[in-house]
Formats: structure tokens, C-alpha cells, sequence
């Protein structure tokens, strides 16, 4: 994120958000109206290298510092057995400014044994004055809807970044300059201009201490050409042609488009993790599970009538809860939530989410986790098992229960023997 005198306002999602909620998210500032991980009881792997071990990459910026710890080991389901409750919470353009909000639930993460994924803009690690180093395609060198940065956010947000992929986070990439909507945006761009945005997201990550002049500093513990597998595009736009050119660049999923609450499945050889559909109580429609979406419903603006903020981030809360019960009791489809590290409406939203972490991430069978841990366990499992779970509509249990849904099996009866030869 950018220190907070030094915010810009981006571009929001289209018109249709303000009837269904299907627009994706805007950077920080008033928003425009338009628009590894196994069953219960996995044990956790992977140590933190000693630093004899610490191999740099680069100018110094990040390291190959080993297995990340604080993983769960991804365990293939056993027959008849019921799937976990995979809940992800995941941040966009995650960074640390005044407001704190990224140290914040990092902490908010560790009380409640919840890993995260925080989707990073690159442009928040390269600072203001040397802007011109971005040439976003189909716009000016150093141009940005979300600005840059200056050296202190840097240094804040990286020290973020480095504690948060310790704790077992995630990080991946939520792109650059955060251009949405007809004019140029992102979902106007070809294959090889998301190409080159990707490139440009690693190299600011890989980048910042020679961009900030911070030699001295110590590096990101990862090497983020392995550790970026994911993304979510600005305002969920360009999500086709982003996926045909990250299949190709080693991503193993997406979270920038529109689904239900159902068992993913794989588009353009990605995970299709994006975000879904929920209630919105006392309202007759759902919409996306994110924050941006609800605000966009209930106010419009992030400066809404501060007597409606509690309402508003109750009603959000418990549309998250009603979604996560139907899954829960229901066909066991992982949750996905979406957030900014925003103050709308008077933070309603973030109360909001804190007190979805704490009711969901404590209950039996639940695991709150990154979509890298996410798709490390959905690798993990038998193809088959996943379409027979991919029948399952929205809140649907299995009729005769998980153990016949899922059970051993039939065994295909033997061949007949060979008839003998007669003599």
C-alpha cells in the first residue's frame, strides 16, 4: 500500500456492481460507482533454513531460504472420508501503510492458526521517483491508477511480506498499475502484454532493494520466480487471456472471475479458484464474496451514512457465515474471500472479516488456508473423487452421507477362467 498522504484513486469496478455485486475491487481511496494442506490433524512441515543456508538471488532482494515452514502436508482423501472445510482469505494489493492493517492480520492469522494469501502489487515496491522503470502496456511509462510508493512503505511492506511467508502465507501478485474499465484496462489486453506485466510484477519484487536504494536491508526469504503460482486481476477483468499467458509461465491457478460454491475445476490448465457468489441477508440476490462488492450494494461510496456501518458490516459478516454453513453442512466446496486493506465505511469491513476468522477458523474440520495450500491438497487427490464432488450443487450434502458418496469402489468382477482343453 502507499503511505497514506500519498494515496491516488483508482478506477472501480463496472455499473453492474450496484446491481448484483459482480464487479472486482478498486486501489485505495474513495471508490467509483460503475463498476499444502491435508485432512484434520495433517501434521505441519518444512523449517526455516539457517542462514549459512541462505543463498541470495540477484541484487539481494530476495533468497533461496529453503522449504517454507509452517505448511500442512497435502493428504490424498481416504475412501468414504469427508473432505476438510477449506476456507481461503485472500488480500489485493497487499501492503503495509499507516493504517497497519497488513501487521494487523497477520496477527489476526496466527491467533486463529489461519494462513493467507496476499496478492502483492509489484508498483508498491518501487518508489515514486524512479516510476518510469514501469511501462504498463497500452499506457505511459510510469503511469499507475494506485501511484508508487516512497522508501518508508517499502521498507514496511517488505518487512510484511517477509514475516507473512514465514508465518506459512502466501504471496502473490495482484499485477501493477491497476488499470480498469473500456479505456485501456486490463481487460483489453492481449497474451503477450500480460506477459509483460507478469514480467514486470516479478522484477520490482526482485528488484527493490536497487529501486529503493536499501543494499543494506535484509532480503525476501523466497525466490519469487517459484513462489508467484497465482493472481488476481484488477476489478476481475482479463481473465481470459491473463490465464492463456500464466499457463505458460508456471501459475498453477486463478482467482479473478465469477463461480459458485462448487468444486473447482481446471480452465486453460489453472485452477479456477475465483471468487463466489454469497447471500447478502435481507436481500434477495447474492453477491461476490468480497468486500469492495458488499460496499458497492449497501453505500456505493466507501463515505456512507456512519449510523449504517455496523448494519453494513453485520450484514456482510453473516452473508460470509451464511455461505460458509452451506458449504460446511453441506457439499464441503471451499470458501473464498476476498478484501482490500481498506477503511471503508469506517472499517466496517474488516471487523467484519476479523469476526469471520474467528468463528470459522476454530471449528472442527476447518482449514483456513492459502490457495497455495489450497491447490497443493487438490493436486494431492484422486481425479475422480474430485468429479464425483464436482456433482454436488451449491449446499448440497451427499444423500447417503459422505461414506457412500465416497466410498470403496465397486470391484469389477473377475474374468471367468480359461475353459480347459479337452483331450
Amino acid at each position: 500500500m502507499l503511505a497514506a498522504t500519498k494515496r491516488t484513486v483508482a478506477v472501480g469496478a463496472v455499473a453492474t456492481a450496484l446491481v448484483a455485486g459482480l464487479a472486482g475491487c478498486t486501489a485505495s481511496g474513495d471508490a467509483r460507482t460503475g463498476g499444502a494442506e491435508g485432512g484434520p490433524g495433517a501434521a505441519k512441515e518444512g523449517v526455516a533454513a539457517p542462514k549459512s543456508a541462505v543463498r541470495l538471488i540477484g541484487d539481494g532482494s530476495t533468497a533461496f531460504t529453503g522449504a517454507q515452514p509452517n505448511l500442512l502436508k497435502p493428504q490424498r482423501l481416504k475412501p468414504g472420508e469427508k473432505p476438510p472445510q477449506f476456507v481461503v482469505f485472500s488480500w489485493d494489493g497487499a501492503g503495509e501503510d499507516s493504517q497497519k492493517l497488513f501487521s494487523h492480520f497477520r496477527r489476526v492469522g496466527k491467533k486463529y492458526d489461519a494462513t493467507m494469501t496476499y496478492f502483492l502489487s509489484g508498483v508498491y515496491l518501487l518508489p515514486e521517483e524512479k516510476r518510469d522503470l514501469y511501462e504498463p502496456p497500452q499506457h505511459d511509462a510510469g503511469r499507475s491508477d494506485i501511484g508508487f510508493n516512497d522508501v518508508q512503505g517499502i521498507k514496511d511492506t517488505v518487512r510484511e511480506l517477509r514475516g507473512a511467508w514465514l508465518d506459512g502465507n502466501e504471496v502473490g501478485t495482484h499485477f501493477n498499475g491497476h488499470f480498469c474499465g473500456k479505456d485501456r484496462g486490463v481487460g483489453n489486453w492481449s497474451v503477450e502484454e500480460w506477459k509483460s506485466e507478469i514480467g514486470q510484477a516479478k522484477s520490482f519484487v526482485k528488484n527493490w532493494k536497487t529501486n529503493a536504494g536499501l543494499s543494506s536491508a535484509d532480503p525476501l526469504p523466497f525466490d519469487y520466480d517459484k513462489e508467484l503460482i497465482g493472481a488476481r486481476t484488477p476489478c476481475l477483468e482479463g481473465q481470459e487471456n491473463f490465464m492463456k499467458a500464466a499457463s505458460t509461465l508456471g501459475f498453477r491457478y486463478d482467482t479473478s472471475g465469477v463461480n459458485e460454491q462448487v468444486w473447482p475445476k481446471k480452465k486453460h490448465g489453472l485452477w479456477d479458484l475465483s471468487l463466489q457468489m454469497v447471500p447478502v441477508p435481507g436481500r434477495a440476490f447474492e453477491t461476490l464474496s468480497m468486500d469492495y462488492n458488499f460496499m458497492v450494494n449497501q453505500s456505493v461510496t466507501s463515505q456512507g451514512d456512519p449510523s449504517m456501518h455496523t448494519f453494513w458490516g453485520n450484514q456482510m459478516r453473516d452473508g460470509l457465515l451464511k455461505a460458509f454453513d452451506r458449504a460446511y453442512q453441506g457439499n464441503r466446496a471451499p470458501l473464498v474471500i476476498g478484501n482490500h486493506f481498506e477503511s471503508w465505511n469506517g472499517g466496517t469491513y474488516m471487523d467484519a472479516i476479523e469476526e469471520t476468522i474467528a468463528t470459522v477458523c476454530v471449528k472442527s474440520d476447518v482449514k483456513c488456508v492459502s490457495f497455495r495450500q489450497l491447490v497443493d491438497w487438490l493436486d494431492a487427490q484422486d481425479p475422480v473423487v474430485l468429479q464425483k464432488m464436482r456433482e454436488l450443487g451449491v449446499g448440497q450434502a451427499p444423500a447417503g452421507g459422505w461414506n457412500g458418496f465416497l466410498g470403496t469402489p465397486p470391484v469389477a468382477p473377475a474374468a471367468p477362467p480359461a475353459p480347459k482343453n479337452e483331450r
